[in-house]
């Protein structure tokens, strides 16, 4: 066993020391890069940058366009964001997920029969974030108008041709969306056979464009009554939340089922927060906090820091088992430890993210077969010597109940990956100043409900709430609540400088994607785009965020071309594999070349991700 790791550590390392070819090149930049998940949305920000706008300008038209686009998000989803600002050497978080609107407790979905909130229609939506995550975004770190930005969105409003991605996902869902009328009206255009869109038709959304109208003429009012550039972007962002928008947005909603008032609207704001970090071998991982599952990939770094994993070969079985087992930790902890930092009761975030901790949870790792019934740790001990609250919860937690079953021997594997790869987008910007931008927002995507004549798409986000405190006490769904998301961009500083910047398209996925991306240029030497199309593996041993909260504990998915005896030595640790082709979300990255004073952007060879340089 030992010799053979050896072997493939040289056959790695050298593979990995030579030119590799890789499927797309690297996009390099002089002066700015902008990628993100469609080639119009990569062509906006470079149309930004062009015209003069900083990497926030970018960053916020990307975001704009890809929310015209509909897929895998809309105008009414979320945006979770991480802004690096150099003029202050501060990394900082953007919270803006929706909350739960009024009405929306455990005994309402309950009463309805929900084992979960739903995954789709009108009870899935919590407030919209995306806008006022923009405008925010814009008005504190942009130098643009909020005209300027969104020109780009709003000429693809009044009509762009629809890539095939979209239209054929209209075309699957097109039952589903027939239920909503507002929906039907903006997605069915056609009778017949086929009554979604066809691939290159030009689709045309004159409600939503009414509504960025309004936005932007209320901006323009305000600077000619002589608010400055970001007075009247908050003037803006007012209209969405507090007038005729909001207005709209709660009464079509409520009258399509949903629970979204006006007061809920008005309420909701957007936080500016100091993100959490680690330190891996000098390296500073910043991460939003446990809103969000970031925080997964940092206990994983802590945990990992204590082995030599050049030495196990990369994508080893004994990395692999290596890698699986520590995330199955801090998943577990992600599963019942992380909610809403601004709703009780309060997270053990320090001690979830000690170094101490880490250490004591590898103790756990059983090096000869996988671990099916990993725990939650007990993070207490490391914040101070606190008891832990609900240590009586954990002596039963993953264990069937009879209100439901999520380990259900009838789960369609199918479904289950499909639910734990529940679509996204990314964003990543960087500038010669030394603005960098990395951004997952999500929300809103095909099947969505849409607001009435506002032409936005509802975010799907309540789903991932729980109803019963056993599972996880810190995530039971409660009027003015965000949930726990999954959305999770990442940046990295070393030497006080940014060193990368990466975020990942998917759900469940993503931290285990970006953490062994990062492992492959820290421990692997790989370049960035060589990193974000190298193969991934995928555990879902954890719970899903989506739909009926599933998991299969043992299930692991690899890359085809992992070697046949690589494959022998999991199957006798007690892994279930699935071979697939790709094994991961599309990653999209900058890596900042100090030497040369350039950017370096990788954009990984699975979906429609597109990055542009200069």
């Amino acid at each position: 066993m030992k010799y053979r790791i050896f072997i493939l550590t040289l056959i790695s390392l050298a593979a990995i020391g030579s030119a590799q070819q890789t499927v797309k090149p690297v996009i390099y930049g002089k002066h700015w890069v902008a990628i993100t998940g469609k080639p119009l949305g990569a062509t906006a920000g470079a149309t930004i940058f062009s015209r003069g706008g900083n990497a926030v300008d970018a960053a916020c038209a990307m975001l704009a366009a890809t929310c015209t686009m509909y897929d895998v998000l809309s105008w009414g989803g979320e945006t979770q964001a991480l802004i690096y600002n150099p003029k202050t050497k501060k990394v900082i978080g953007v919270n803006a997920l929706g909350n739960a609107p009024t009405g929306a407790t455990p005994e309402f979905f309950i009463k309805k029969g929900h084992k979960y909130p739903p995954q789709y229609g009108p009870l899935a939506a919590v407030t919209p974030g995306t806008p006022g995550g923009l405008m925010t975004m814009l008005a504190e770190f942009g130098s643009m108008t909020l005209k300027e930005v969104l020109a780009p969105a709003m000429e693809m409003a009044k009509g762009y041709p629809m890539e095939a991605q979209t239209a054929n996902g209209i075309e699957r869902e097109k039952k589903r969306i027939a239920e909503w009328p507002y929906s039907k009206k903006v997605f069915l255009v056609h009778e017949g056979d086929r009554e979604a869109p066809y691939p290159g038709e030009i689709f045309i959304q004159e409600n939503l464009f009414n509504t960025l109208q309004k936005l932007v003429d209320t901006e323009t009012e305000a600077l000619a009554a002589g608010a400055s550039r970001s007075e009247a972007i908050y003037a803006a962002n007012a209209r969405f939340y507090t007038g005729d928008i909001a207005e709209e947005i709660a009464r079509s909603t409520q009258e399509q089922g949903g629970l979204i008032t006006r007061e809920d609207l008005a309420n909701w704001k957007v936080y500016l927060e100091k993100p959490v970090k680690v330190n891996y071998k000098g390296i500073d991982v910043y991460k939003l906090t446990h809103w969000v599952q970031g925080p997964v990939m940092l206990q994983s770094l802590n945990m990992l820091e204590e082995f030599d994993l050049k030495t196990m070969g990369f994508n080893s079985s004994r990395y692999i088992h290596t890698l699986y087992q520590v995330m199955n930790m801090a998943f577990a902890d992600r599963d019942f430890y992380y909610g809403d930092p601004y709703n009780p009761p309060k997270e053990p975030i320090n001690g979830l993210l000690s170094k101490r901790y880490a250490k004591s949870r590898i103790k756990e790792i059983d090096w000869e077969k996988n671990n099916p019934k990993v725990k939650p740790g007990n993070p207490y001990k490391f914040q101070g010597g606190r008891k832990n609250p609900y240590q009586d919860y954990l002596k039963t937690w993953g264990e069937e109940k009879k209100r439901f079953n999520p380990n259900d021997g009838n789960q369609d594997f199918g479904a289950i990956e499909t639910e734990f790869n529940t679509g996204t987008t990314t964003i990543q910007a960087a500038d010669k100043e030394g603005w960098v931008v990395s951004i997952t927002p999500s929300g809103g995507w095909i099947p969505t409900v849409i607001a009435g004549n506002t032409g936005v798409g509802l975010s799907q986000r309540a789903q991932s709430f729980v109803l019963y405190a056993d599972e996880n006490p810190f995530n039971v769904i409660a009027p003015g609540k965000r949930p726990r998301a999954t959305l999770t961009p990442a940046l990295a500083i070393k030497d006080g400088k940014p060193y990368l910047s990466f975020a990942v398209q998917g759900g469940d996925t993503q931290d285990q994607n970006l953490l062994q991306f990062f492992l492959n240029m820290v421990e692997f030497d790989m370049n960035v785009q060589e990193a974000t199309e190298a193969a991934n593996v995928n555990s879902y041993q954890m719970y899903s965020s989506f739909g009926k909260h599933s998991k299969e504990a043992g299930r692991i998915v690899v890359q085809e071309d992992i070697p046949p005896w690589v494959i022998k030595d999991l199957r006798k640790m007690g892994y279930n594999i699935q071979k697939r082709r790709l094994t991961s979300g599309p990653i999209n990255a900058i890596w900042f070349d100090w030497e040369h004073n350039t950017m370096w952007g990788g954009s990984s060879n699975y979906g429609e991700d597109y990055g542009i340089g200069w």
